[in-house]
């Protein structure tokens, strides 16, 4: 190539006006390959579009794109390609279509059969869930109550549920449902609906604590609600489940990096994003900044976690004064540094010998702490320890911040403790191995009040657009597959700004059941008719 198929650019931003934040001078150096165009000129060349986060939104994403024939590039963190391995629901619950048509997609099978579950308290076994699709099917929320063993739990607590589905066909998804029902606590919302004590403790409040991450009264009542109808309330099948069949990084986002690779989809790991350059003119990113790597983009999506995106905010501000600093100019970043995550802590532990385990994946609470876990028999679940002489178990705590600096003899000793209070045979088996991994701030936290500092697809910056589990849309589905689904819609805005390509097909949510709509449209006259009263909206 010769000395003048290469350029050098200098580009310093002008100051903004006195209104805005001001960026600081940057110079930026980069040596650039111009392309010799052969067959047409400059306009034939790929739109780049740069995907940060390599998780479920990230690569959802970079798949729609790249088969619209875009130039993609997904930046890796720290964490590798893949995000944060099995970190949060593990589970697949029955909604999860648009992620089971991946997979059809890819031509993979990394998924088990449909699983039985149980729940345990300090006092034993709570709660066994059936496989509700293989039931009769009941109007919901019959089958759910009448299917499901209870065996600790009285009729009359388990009857003080029911009043609960007002609320749920109250909440619609809507802006307007969210700012209702977050301002609460969930155990608020239980309470206001009458549900009785030991109802919320046995039951809900450890569904919550494995479900959203936290203790029911650190968790918003929207978000409950939210979780609690589109994985069990919204029809009996739903909170049928199954499990990966060895981890996500190597049963599903292998296979899938490969075929993104065939595609043309560029990776780089271990790219930490220091900020982005704008163009001024137009109000658009036009490139994202890794340290001393400059990637151009046409689009860029940002595809991570809360903490993850906190740090790229707060790194534009303390590096004012030598990079551009775009995202802590915008109010919407802003907000974004109010909200929360939670820390998780993996424990892994191989016995001496084999042990009986009724179920392959239970969920637990209790035991004085403010933190929620879940145990899985890793034989039942996982290709590689399905012949394994001796019995694998995994336990996942939520909400773990008290046992993420304990050291990790202590941790395996507390966890044989508690596993042993379900399973008798460990009292006398011995761990032979272990594996502890910590996950700080690695969970979305959706506290009471959190909604309104939550961000949307769409932002102020023309073509940098945001997907992940903990954003608002409006698909009504939750974990991975809002993951996913946030990761779609996002490639579609980029489909839309670049106005080029074809709109990715989102699966919506199944209909509601005819009575639950019926419901739902009679409540929607009611608020009509009360928000046309007097007074409506003076009292709190």
């Amino acid at each position: 190539m010769s000395l003048a198929s290469w350029r050098l650019t200098v580009t310093v931003p002008r100051t903004q006006n006195s209104s805005s934040p001001r960026y600081g001078n940057r110079v930026r150096f980069a040596a650039e390959a111009l392309p010799n165009h052969a067959n047409g000129g400059p306009n034939d060349r790929k739109k780049k579009v740069v995907v940060v986060g390599s998780g479920w939104a990230g690569l959802g994403a970079a798949n729609h794109l790249c088969n619209q024939g875009f130039d993609v590039t997904v930046l890796g963190g720290d964490n590798g390609f893949g995000g944060l391995e099995d970190v949060g629901i593990r589970a697949y619950w029955y909604p999860y279509r648009n992620i089971f048509s991946l997979v059809d997609e890819l031509g993979i099978k990394p998924f088990t059969n449909w699983t039985k579950t149980a729940q345990y308290s300090e006092d034993g076994l709570e709660v066994e869930f059936p496989i509700f699709q293989d039931l009769p099917q009941l109007p919901t929320p019959l089958g759910t109550l009448l299917y499901t063993q209870f065996l600790q739990l009285p009729l009359a607590d388990r009857l003080t549920s029911l009043p609960l589905l007002a609320a749920a066909i109250d909440f619609d998804n809507t802006d307007t449902a969210w700012r209702k029902y977050d301002s609460i606590t969930a155990r608020e919302l239980f309470k206001q609906f009458g549900c009785s004590e030991r109802f919320y403790k046995k039951v809900i409040g450890p569904l919550l604590q494995v479900g959203l991450f936290a203790p029911a009264e650190q968790c918003s009542g929207a978000a409950t609600l939210g979780m609690l109808y589109y994985i069990i309330l919204a029809h009996q099948k739903d909170f049928d489940l199954l499990w990966c069949r060895g981890t996500v990084r190597e049963k599903i986002f292998g296979p899938w990096f490969d075929s993104l690779r065939t595609k043309g989809c560029e990776f780089a790991e271990g790219r930490k994003v220091t900020d982005f350059s704008i163009n001024e003119e137009t109000g658009s990113i036009s490139a994202v900044i890794c340290g001393r790597e400059v990637y151009d983009a046409d689009a860029v999506l940002l595809a991570v976690g809360i903490s993850t995106l906190q740090d790229l905010i707060k790194n534009s501000v303390d590096c004012g004064a030598m990079f551009s600093a775009v995202l802590y100019t915008r109010q919407e970043f802003l907000k974004v540094l109010n909200l929360n995550s939670i820390d998780v802590l993996t424990v892994k532990i191989w016995l001496d010998r084999k042990v009986n385990i009724p179920y392959a994946s239970n969920a637990c609470s209790g035991f004085g702490g403010s933190f929620g876990w879940t145990f899985s028999h890793l034989n039942t679940i996982y290709d590689e320890h399905k012949d394994n002489p001796v019995s694998v178990l995994q336990a996942d705590f939520y909400h773990a911040n008290e046992l993420l600096p304990q050291k990790d003899e202590y941790i395996v000793t507390k966890v044989k403790s508690y596993l042993s209070k379900f399973i008798k045979d460990l009292e006398t088996a011995a761990i032979t191995e272990n594996e502890i991994k910590r996950f700080p701030k690695s969970l979305p936290h959706f506290f009471p009040g959190s909604y309104k500092y939550t961000i949307r697809g769409p932002t102020t910056f023309p073509n940098l657009f945001v997907a992940g589990d903990w954003i608002v849309n409006r698909h009504g589905s939750w974990a991975q597959e809002k993951s996913y689904v946030t990761g779609l819609e996002a490639a579609n805005l980029v489909v839309d700004y670049l106005e080029e390509g074809s709109f990715a097909k989102i699966i919506p949510a199944e209909e509601d059941e005819p009575h639950i709509e019926a419901l739902r449209s009679l409540n929607r006259r009611f608020n009509e008719i009360r928000a046309q009263l007097p007074l409506s909206d003076y009292f709190l």
